[in-house]
């Protein structure tokens, strides 16, 4: 083969490997959507040949990635505000809805059986309760035998739009609780974990551990989840059902970009840790922009059953449709 030939044929690839690049969309952040968006890329990818990768690495990597423009889109539990978007140059809307559940592991503690009340969680994670036999917890659980251990509190060692959502529902409890990605705690015994993964693995190794994680990383490991007091002063059991019923006082508006916390819901059978999970996409990157927004409008549209099958809540198709409308008024669809 001549010079020529060879140049002329590492040109030709050159280009196919770009066309093939430019087909792979590229996005990362939260790890609370992880599961939902692993099931998601693997059926678009099949039913269109289109690959998107996306990994699951924090909100607040997430926000980062996007604000560099590491990345096509990124995905944050954390919402923000009109203002942060407009300086950051970025668009936001929800994807789908998720739940935030206290796994443990306390031996003869079967799923479901622990009560915790919100004096309780308050107790565990600001540390005024060390123990599981403390009178706090043992006010709800008179039928559980609380070993008199001491109480290990599994957390995000990263910035996390679960955690972010957590202490916002702690904050409803405790005021004194801050809401934050990555707060400082003052539990007594603290481990952090990076990633939804991280936290459930350690919950699932430290004996007489709690922890709070995406429900999905509950099913998926068949870790034990605590019933959680609401704001109605009723237990409430993790389940779709719950979760649903507690999606339904979601507000949305396509004016502030769809803006909201869901945390610490209304209605007597709403579980009260429930978030909306959002995408982020930079204002100027108009062709990745409408290749993302296909991909989000295709599991709109054929995502439902696989997310609730993963234990998330699709959003109402009156929500899809406001999204649509904004998308084809920033003129990326």
């Amino acid at each position: 083969m001549t010079f020529k030939k060879i140049v002329t044929v590492a040109l030709v690839a050159s280009v196919a490997l770009t066309a093939v690049n430019a087909e792979e969309l590229k996005g990362r952040g939260a790890s609370f959507p992880g599961p939902v968006y692993k099931a998601w890329t693997a059926e678009y990818f099949g039913a269109t040949g289109k690959k998107v990768n996306y990994t699951p690495t924090g909100s607040g990597d997430g926000i980062k990635s996007i604000k560099k423009r590491m990345v096509d889109f990124a995905g944050s539990d954390k919402p923000l505000k009109p203002k942060k978007l407009r300086e950051a140059k970025l668009y936001m809307f929800p994807s789908v809805v998720g739940s935030i559940v206290l796994a443990y592991n306390i031996e003869g503690v079967k799923d479901g059986e622990l009560k915790l009340s919100r004096a309780a969680i308050d107790a565990i994670f600001s540390g005024k309760a060390t123990h599981w036999d403390d009178a706090v917890i043992a006010k709800e659980n008179t039928g559980l035998k609380l070993p008199h251990a001491p109480i290990t509190t599994c957390v995000r060692a990263d910035k996390s739009g679960t955690t972010y959502n957590f202490t916002y529902f702690l904050n409803k409890i405790n005021p004194d609780i801050k809401v934050s990605k990555k707060p400082t705690w003052k539990a007594a015994k603290v481990v952090a974990g990076k990633s939804n993964s991280g936290v459930s693995a350690n919950i699932q190794q430290i004996k007489n551990s709690i922890g709070y994680i995406e429900y999905s990383y509950k099913t998926k490991l068949g870790l034990p989840a605590a019933q959680v007091e609401n704001k109605e002063g009723k237990f409430i059991n993790p389940t779709v059902k719950s979760f649903q019923d507690a999606a339904k006082y979601a507000s949305w508006t396509a004016d502030n970009d769809f803006y909201a916390v869901i945390g610490d819901p209304a209605g007597a059978t709403s579980y009260p840790i429930v978030a909306a999970t959002f995408i982020l996409l930079p204002e100027e990157k108009v062709e990745s922009n409408k290749e993302v927004t296909a991909f989000i409008d295709w599991a709109y549209k054929n995502g439902d059953k696989a997310a609730s099958e993963l234990g998330y809540v699709p959003l109402p198709a009156s929500t899809k449709d406001e999204v649509r409308k904004y998308w084809e008024a920033k003129k990326i669809k």
